[in-house]
């Protein structure tokens, strides 16, 4: 019989200090990402840069997918707490590197290594949950995690704000680098000490397949800005065939990136991975256009605005905090059902973006927070859980690298359409209302995709869970 494990059993004394850096970490990276976009305008009136403006945040988000990637063969090297110390410390010179700086090359330069180290931060956090806690565990860590995502979208404006108000954002930075250095602190006593494989041969750096991401994450992060249509689906195709020749490298290979069977339809790992992909695409629309929408549309000021679209984010910790104990039946329901109501509420958002009054939208927007926190935390327990043996810390790592990617995609292919929808003409009202309905619209199938393959990995979970000696499927 499979035990149930409550909240309390998880909130143990010697635990705390764990999940006080895990949580950490990831509130870390993520509040940054969004602190940035609060400082950005006093960057530029300080250093100069406006035609640079996007390169931070691409720099930052494309060096923490690469390092996201990297996170397992680090963990390999190094153990896990000693990857997860470097990580906050890189994290920390890469913002003191960006409060120093003298112009916005120098910016662009710290963003890209303080991404670095928030890139493993992040994904060393799910290692660390699979090292360290017990497998009916994980969905309840996992909603801890999501809520520091949450958390950024209130701390990382607020922290941004407060210095920009002041006149000084370089302090803001200052402080992270102080955080940063604090939690590595916390990391180097709290964390468990890993071992690394002794006796084995010294793995190299996988440099050609790291090459492939990169180029992937620059041709991405190319197709989001260029205007023609054709020039941005042909950009956005080159960076799946790059993602997708990485991959196939990757099986190849004897020091591998991700598990040996990454996206495989057949194994329940390799099903996850799909699930958590498409999930993460279909969520991703939601914070880049949506703001513009309620601004335009409807006359929201930003700040307004960009808090409505947090209501996603709250629902995706509600939901996960509500769903992480429910049985092995309950959850595969939720991995159908949790895409189901993502599906329904980016219909609802496309629908009625338009229409008067607005107060059905954030119940909307919040709906598609709900369905993914009703599912996420279910896929990641059988993306880390269906590992082959030795691919543990491939499987774990490879759980936010997969969510980034999806992201990075998601942003673009939102960028084609709305393109395509109208936006290339300007803020007009008519092209902004013509986006706000196809942008939503477009990620409605891909939702629909996920609750299949979210069906599909309830059935290879159910099976794993029959054959495992003593389990019962309502625990």
């Amino acid at each position: 019989m499979t035990a149930t494990v409550g909240w309390s059993a998880l909130l143990r004394r010697e635990w705390l200090p764990l999940l006080v850096a895990l949580v950490g970490g990831v509130l870390l990276h993520s509040m940054n990402v969004l602190m940035l976009a609060t400082v950005l305008p006093s960057i530029v009136e300080d250093v100069g840069g406006t035609a640079m403006m996007s390169w931070p945040t691409t720099a930052f988000l494309a060096s923490s997918i690469v390092a996201a990637t990297c996170t397992g063969h680090l963990t390999a090297r190094l153990g896990a707490r000693t990857a997860f110390c470097a990580g906050a410390l890189v994290f920390g010179i890469g913002a003191l590197i960006c409060a120093l700086a003298p112009s916005m090359g120098v910016v662009v330069t710290g963003r890209f290594v303080q991404g670095f180290g928030g890139g493993v931060l992040s994904a060393m956090a799910y290692v660390l949950v699979g090292n360290a806690f017990p497998e009916p565990m994980w969905p309840r860590v996992a909603a801890l995690l999501s809520g520091a995502w949450s958390m950024a979208v209130l701390v990382g404006p607020m922290v941004g704000g407060a210095f920009a108000t002041w006149g000084n954002w370089r302090g803001a930075f200052y402080a992270v680098t102080v955080l940063a250095a604090l939690l590595a602190v916390v990391a180097a006593r709290a964390l468990p000490r890993a071992r690394v494989a002794k006796g084995g041969p010294v793995r190299a750096i996988p440099g050609g397949r790291v090459v492939l991401i990169c180029l992937a994450i620059a041709v991405m992060s190319t197709a989001s800005v260029v205007s023609l249509p054709l020039t941005k689906a042909g950009l956005f195709l080159t960076a799946v065939a790059l993602l997708v020749g990485m991959i196939l490298l990757d099986r190849r290979s004897k020091a591998p990136l991700f598990p040996s069977d990454a996206f495989s339809l057949s194994s329940m790992t390799g099903v996850a991975m799909w699930f958590a992909l498409l999930v993460s695409i279909a969520y991703s629309p939601l914070s880049i256009f949506v703001p513009i929408f309620l601004q335009t549309l409807h006359g929201f000021d930003p700040l307004a605005a960009g808090y409505t679209v947090a209501g996603a984010s709250m629902g995706w910790t509600i939901s996960s905090i509500v769903v992480s104990g429910w049985s092995l039946r309950s959850a595969g329901r939720m991995l159908v059902a949790g895409p189901f109501a993502m599906a329904v509420g980016l219909a609802g958002v496309a629908l009625l973006m338009t229409t008067q009054p607005v107060l059905v939208l954030p119940v909307l927007i919040a709906l598609v927070g709900l369905g993914i926190g009703a599912c996420w935390g279910f896929g990641v327990q059988r993306l880390m859980g269906g590992a082959k043996a030795g691919e543990g810390d491939l499987a774990a790592s490879a759980v936010a690298t997969v969510q980034q990617t999806g992201f990075a995609l998601g942003a673009a292919a939102a960028g084609i359409v709305a393109t395509l929808a109208g936006l290339s003409r300007g803020l007009t009202t008519p092209g902004v209302a013509s986006a706000a309905f196809w942008v939503p619209a477009a990620f409605v199938p891909v939702a629909f995709v996920a609750a299949i393959v979210g069906g599909r990995l309830a059935l290879l979970a159910g099976r794993a869970g029959d054959k495992k000696p003593g389990t019962s499927r309502g625990t």
